[in-house]
């Protein structure tokens, strides 16, 4: 599949472009399901953004099969790349309706706190328009939630940027751990989207499951 990608040439009149962010964090598991449910409605186009350390937890052919793309750090700057070349972080800012991080990561969300630039996913969210409506799911650890610096980032990204936080949740932790922490269920990120745009399923359309 080539990797180019250009804005102009990938919108659709009338869709909803989802630009969905994938994190460090075990929750990135649920990736596929996100993708491959808000996909069964009508008029929605997804991107993935990964992060190295989300590829951890999902294989990237099974956004594929779902009909999406995703996008790693290694796309952004090819070795042929020359002055007035289309730049990816650039052209998904240009391409996004909405953005998800989902997950959000400790180590992510200080990051965005922070306006570093470092990877594919910070460089787009640093460049995103401030009109564009984005969403923050954490997930981590309860002790890194409950750490002070936590909630400073969270304030930064939320009073200072004006992203919307939502989460995190309590259950058990996939480290063993019991306390909040985890990332909203992925479910209720699909119905959130669903709700906010008015989204219709398709016909024929499956409820999703785990």
């Amino acid at each position: 599949m080539s990797r180019n990608f250009v804005a102009a040439e990938e919108r659709k009149d009338g869709y909803l472009h989802i630009v969905l962010i994938t994190t460090g964090s075990v929750a990135s598991v649920k990736a596929p399901l996100i993708v491959s449910e808000l996909l069964q409605h009508k008029n929605v186009s997804i991107q993935v953004v990964a992060s190295k350390n989300s590829l951890v937890f999902y294989d990237p052919r099974a956004i594929e099969a779902a009909g999406s793309r995703v996008w790693v750090d290694e796309d952004e700057w090819q070795a042929n790349y020359r002055i007035g070349d289309p730049i990816l972080h650039i052209e998904l800012r240009r391409w996004a309706d909405l953005v998800l991080i989902a997950p959000c990561s400790a180590n992510t969300l200080s990051k965005i706190a922070h306006g570093s630039c470092d990877n594919l996913a910070t460089s787009l969210l640093r460049a995103l328009a401030p009109t564009t409506p984005t969403y923050v799911f954490p997930a981590m650890n309860t002790m890194m939630y409950e750490h002070p610096l936590t909630a400073e980032h969270l304030r930064v990204v939320q009073e200072v940027i004006g992203y919307k936080v939502v989460g995190p949740i309590g259950k058990s932790l996939a480290c063993g751990d019991v306390g909040i922490g985890a990332m909203t269920d992925w479910r209720d990120i699909c119905k959130l989207v669903v709700e906010r745009f008015h989204l219709e399923k398709t016909s024929g359309a499956s409820n999703g499951t785990d």
